[in-house]
């Protein structure tokens, strides 16, 4: 799927993050856009086995667009790549995205694919994007490195949030807000256009994000978004 079909809607959709098939059918059947496979027992970007997300991508059919993380890397890229997922995400630290041969090296491994994650907690994402699509990334993401508590919206200020997501319309890249969001977030964060938001452990039972996916939880996900994507119609 190619980002330019993503970026004709100007409005969020919604990222679930599954780590089987069966949260992946889950999810889909719930209305999920976009099933994204990883582990949530390690961290924010734990990469499923290959076989794994295999799975996945052939549980979901084409009823979602779906991605899946990978370890930094090029190797791992590569092996998600060939899994048949629509997009590959990979997490990226300010130093590496400095490092011009990485990102040359990243992308290379699945060209026109590869989605860049980018934390929170390494300051404003904005001033990385222009690199990123200089060196031919699909797309990319902010999302929290850690898991304990602190939401997108405590760690990243709403100026920041809107020049990343700006910057990434301006330079042809798909964008995304991530980062132990609840769907009391979802207004605020939907100011701010992004693409899409994801979600995990907010749709997860008992919001904990290493419990399986709740479909009721995605479908009020989903109720949330659709008031902003009729007001912006």
């Amino acid at each position: 799927m190619p980002a330019s079909t993503i970026q004709q809607d100007p409005l969020p959709r919604l990222l679930v993050s599954v780590r089987d098939p069966a949260e992946a059918e889950a999810a889909r059947l719930a209305g999920a856009d976009l099933i994204d496979a990883k582990d949530p027992e390690r961290g924010a970007l734990g990469a499923l086995d290959e076989a794994v997300v295999r799975e996945i991508v052939a549980r979901v059919s084409g009823g979602a667009a779906t991605s899946a993380v990978a370890d930094p890397a090029a190797g791992s890229v590569a092996a998600l790549a060939r899994t048949g997922v629509d997009w590959v995400k990979v997490g990226l630290r300010p130093a590496e995205i400095r490092d011009a041969a990485t990102l040359a090296d990243r992308v290379a491994a699945a060209p026109g694919r590869l989605i860049a994650v980018l934390f929170a907690e390494d300051g404003p994402a904005a001033p990385h994007v222009p690199a990123l699509a200089a060196a031919g990334f699909a797309g990319a993401m902010i999302d929290t490195a850690g898991k304990t508590g602190a939401r997108l919206p405590d760690l990243a200020a709403p100026s920041d949030l809107s020049a990343f997501t700006t910057a990434c319309r301006a330079h042809g890249l798909m964008s995304g807000l991530a980062g132990s969001l609840r769907v009391i977030d979802i207004p605020g964060l939907c100011a701010h256009r992004p693409d899409y938001l994801g979600f995990r452990g907010g749709l997860c039972r008992d919001f904990d994000r290493r419990n399986g996916i709740d479909p009721l939880r995605v479908a009020e996900a989903l109720r949330a978004l659709r008031p902003s994507r009729q007001d912006a119609a």
